[in-house]
């Protein structure tokens, strides 16, 4: 498939500096027609799934290396330290050195600056459908301002789910401020057999998405959001959890509701 092959070479030569007509050619079409196919395909553009690669890539090395941010950000393609942070911290939700100093530290705090947006919202439940034969998963809801997973949700729930018969699981985002949404849930396996206990290889098995949500003051929306196996056309996941999940470590952190409303108390 032309928009795989494009993939694999963003993934084979991220910290090159690749260009429309490179990974063009590596899918085997012209540019402009190949950019439109990678869009329908993806949901994003080629230059955005390239920089997702690069700064997944670099949440790796800030956790399994020594590195240095500024030594990270040119392995993984940016000509600019500066450029490097604010992007990684815009799509993480934290700052390249204060994500490092996390792994043996809490949970990052989702929590939001207060704004007057906050007086004005609704909220968002349903289930989350996993396929059938999973393994004992951790699944991340949240609400997010683009489709892309990244940065700081404007609301959380965290769901465990024990046992492969736990397949239909509720959840809820609370104070979800008015405006559009696009709710997505991720599932990472928790059991020690099945997850290789090294933060940064804990990749999602199952990704899921409902439709846009507008929400509306004092709204209530129920969305279902099924889940499917994540495949090589899926973004990675760039916002700080799961790898910083504690859950992961020998003394499992209990299961958190994350709601703003409570939060500001």
């Amino acid at each position: 498939m032309a928009v795989e092959r494009a993939i694999t070479t963003m993934w084979d030569r991220y910290s090159e500096p690749l260009s429309m007509d490179d990974i063009a050619g590596a899918a085997l079409l012209s540019k402009f027609y190949f950019s439109r196919v990678f869009r329908s395909v993806t949901g994003t553009s080629p230059g955005r799934f390239l920089s997702t690669i690069r700064l997944s890539r670099a949440k790796s090395l800030l956790l399994e290396t020594s590195l240095s941010v500024t030594e990270i950000a040119y392995k993984v393609g940016y000509n600019s330290l500066g450029t490097f942070t604010t992007r990684f911290t815009r799509s993480v939700g934290v700052s390249p050195t204060r994500f490092r100093a996390l792994l043996h530290g809490d949970r990052p705090s989702f929590s939001p600056p207060e704004t007057d947006a906050y007086r004005r919202s609704g909220a968002v439940h349903g289930t989350v459908v996993l396929p059938p034969g999973s393994t004992e998963l951790r699944v991340y809801v949240g609400a997010f301002g683009s489709p892309i997973v990244e940065g700081m949700p404007v609301s959380c729930d965290i769901l465990d789910c024990p046992t492969d018969g736990c397949r239909v699981r509720e959840y809820r985002l609370g104070s979800v401020p008015v405006g559009e949404w696009y709710v997505r849930a991720v599932a990472v396996a928790v059991r020690w057999a099945d997850v290789d206990p090294r933060p940064w290889a804990r990749n999602p098995r199952f990704v899921g998405a409902g439709e846009p949500v507008v929400m509306r003051d004092g709204q209530n929306v129920e969305l279902r959001i099924p889940m499917r196996a994540v495949d090589l056309t899926d973004l990675p996941i760039l916002m700080a959890l799961p790898e910083l999940d504690n859950r992961f470590f020998p003394e499992p952190v209990p299961t958190v509701r994350w709601d703003p409303e409570f939060a500001s108390h």
